[in-house]
C-alpha cells in the first residue's frame, strides 16, 4: 500500500489543530453495516466507519465491486463459473467466513461438525471437493486446542475427499508467541503446531500478522502472510489529527520493526519506544520510554491484546509523558482476564483492533472499535485461486 500523505505541520494552525491527519481521498463505495447503508459520495471527503453505537463496535464491510485501488485484481470468470473454489468454515469465527464469502459472491460450503459426548470431533463434508480448491476458515483462537484439533480433523476430511488443494486459511495463528526457546528445557510449540497442520494434509497456510515472521519458515508448505495494516490505516484516514501531533508508539522493543513500517505509511511518523522488563507470561513492568510524546496523539501499535498488561502500562507511561490522547490498535483481541477492565478504565481514548478473533457480548466496551478483514482475506483467496501475486496487495 503506498505510504498515505500527511498535511505539512506549517498547514495547522492553532484554530485548525484537528485538520484531518491525511490528505483526504476520493472513495467511491459505499460500506455495509449489520444496522444501516451509508453511501458515500464520489466527492473527497472522509470515510465514516467504525463509530461504537451504546459500547457496541459496528464491522464494516466492503461492498464487493467497490473497492479501493490497493485491493484491485485481475480475476478470471471461470473461477466462479467452474466450482473449484470451495470455502468451508470451522465454528471458531463463522461470522468472518460468512463476510468473505459475501464479499467472493460464493455461498459456503456445506460442512456437518459436532461433538461427541466425550469430547471428541466429528466432521463430514456435505458435499463433493474431489479436484477443488477448498479453503478452510478456522483461526486457532481461544479455546485454542478445540479449534486447533477442529482445523485438523477438518483438513484430514478435505484430503480424504479428494481436494486437490487445501489451504488452511488461520486469521489468527494460536501458539505463535512460543516461536523460539527462552530458558532451557522449553518447547517450540509454534513449529509443532506447523508440523501437525502440515502431516494433517495441507498444502498452504494463509495466516494474519503472525507474532514474528520467522514463524513462516516452520511451516514445510507455502504461506501467505496478510497484513492487516490497510484496515487499520483506512480507519485511521477518518480520525481529525494534525500530522505535527502525531506518533507511533511500539510498547515494546520486539515490536519495532513493526512500529516502523507503520510509521513510514503515515509519512514517515516520528516513532517512540516503550521499554519494558517481562518477569514471567502475561506479566510485564514498564521501565522507560524513548522518544517524545508531549502534547501529541500516540497510536500504540501491537499484533495483538491478551490480558492487556503490556498495553495499558505503557499508555500510563504515555499519560505521564504528556501525551495528549492515547490510541491502541492491534490485528488480534484476545482479550483474557482482566483486559477489557484495563482496556476500558480511561487510559485509551480509542481501541482498535480487527474481526480475526470473534469477540462475545461481554468483551464489548464504549472505546472499542472492531473492523473486518473479510475483504483483504478475501482478495487473498482470489489472489491465492488465481495464481496471482498476494503480495502486490500491501505495496
Amino acid at each position: 500500500m503506498a505510504s498515505l500523505v500527511l498535511p505539512s505541520p506549517s498547514s495547522c494552525s492553532t484554530s485548525s489543530a484537528f485538520s484531518s491527519l491525511f490528505s483526504r481521498r476520493t472513495f467511491n463505495r459505499c460500506f455495509l453495516y449489520s444496522d444501516c447503508r451509508v453511501p458515500v459520495s464520489s466527492f473527497s471527503i472522509r470515510c465514516e466507519i467504525g463509530r461504537s453505537l451504546n459500547g457496541k463496535p459496528r464491522v464494516p464491510i466492503i461492498n464487493e465491486g467497490m473497492l479501493s485501488s490497493f485491493m484491485q485484481a485481475g480475476r478470471m470468470d471461470q473461477t466462479v463459473l467452474n466450482g473449484k473454489l470451495k470455502i468451508f468454515s470451522g465454528t471458531a469465527n463463522s461470522a468472518l467466513s460468512e463476510e468473505i464469502a459475501s464479499y467472493m459472491g460464493l455461498d459456503l460450503g456445506l460442512i456437518e461438525i459436532k461433538r461427541f459426548a466425550d469430547g471428541e470431533i466429528y466432521v463430514q463434508l456435505q458435499e463433493s471437493v474431489r479436484g477443488c480448491d477448498v479453503f478452510l476458515v478456522q483461526p486457532t483462537s481461544p479455546p485454542a486446542n478445540e479449534n486447533l484439533m477442529e482445523l485438523l480433523v477438518t483438513i484430514d476430511a478435505c484430503r480424504r475427499a479428494s481436494a486437490k488443494n487445501i489451504t488452511a486459511v488461520i486469521p489468527y495463528f494460536g501458539y505463535a508467541r512460543a516461536d523460539r526457546k527462552t530458558q532451557g528445557r522449553e518447547s517450540i510449540a509454534a513449529k509443532l503446531v506447523a508440523n501437525l497442520i502440515t502431516e494433517a494434509g495441507a498444502d498452504r497456510v494463509l495466516a494474519c500478522d503472525l507474532h514474528s515472521g520467522q514463524s513462516m519458515g516452520y511451516f514445510d508448505i507455502p504461506v501467505d502472510h496478510v497484513y492487516c495494516q490497510p484496515v487499520i490505516l483506512d480507519y485511521l484516514a477518518s480520525k481529525s489529527i494534525c500530522s505535527d501531533d502525531l506518533v507511533v508508539v511500539s510498547p515494546d522493543v520486539g515490536g519495532v520493526a513493526r512500529a516502523r513500517a507503520f510509521a513510514k505509511k503515515l509519512s514517515d511518523a516520528p516513532l517512540a519506544i516503550v521499554d519494558k522488563r517481562r518477569h514471567g507470561h502475561n506479566v510485564a513492568e514498564v521501565m522507560n520510554l524513548i522518544g517524545d510524546v508531549k502534547g501529541k496523539v500516540a497510536v500504540m501499535l501491537d499484533d495483538m491484546i491478551d490480558t492487556a498488561g503490556t498495553i495499558s502500562k505503557g499508555a500510563a507511561l504515555l499519560h505521564e509523558e504528556g501525551a495528549r490522547e492515547v490510541y491502541a490498535c492491534c490485528t488480534h483481541g484476545v482479550f483474557s482476564p482482566p483486559a477489557i477492565e484495563r482496556l476500558s478504565s480511561g487510559l485509551f481514548q480509542e481501541v482498535i483492533v480487527t474481526n480475526t478473533i470473534p469477540l462475545k457480548e461481554q468483551h464489548y466496551f464504549p472505546q472499542l472499535t472492531v473492523l473486518s478483514v473479510a475483504n483483504l482475506l478475501g482478495e487473498t483467496i482470489w489472489r491465492v485461486h488465481d495464481d496471482s501475486s498476494v503480495s502486490s496487495i500491501f505495496t
